[in-house]
């Protein structure tokens, strides 16, 4: 876990409370503000689980056995479509 989760955690907790305490208060700017801070928790969370994925596939990376060096394997899929009408 990542400073970048951590954060975004804590944005969208307290986030999560300023909107609650604006909805008991009848305070539309507190559950606006509320509402912000918990996306912007939301997006650090997102952007932080990335950052760990990718520092998982480098250490895998690093790890392999292969003696010719690292080896990244890419699946692809191609779908073929033909909607022409032939004579």
């Amino acid at each position: 876990m990542n400073k970048d989760r951590v954060k975004g955690t804590i944005d969208e907790v307290v986030g999560s409370a300023k909107r609650e305490f604006g909805k008991l208060t009848g305070n539309t700017g507190t559950q606006v503000e509320g509402a912000v801070q918990q996306l912007k928790g939301k997006v650090e969370n997102a952007v932080g689980k990335l950052k760990d994925a990718g520092h998982d596939a480098q250490a895998k990376i690093n790890a392999s056995d292969n003696s010719n060096g690292p080896v990244l394997v890419v699946h692809r899929e191609v779908v073929i479509s033909d909607d022409r009408i032939l004579p």
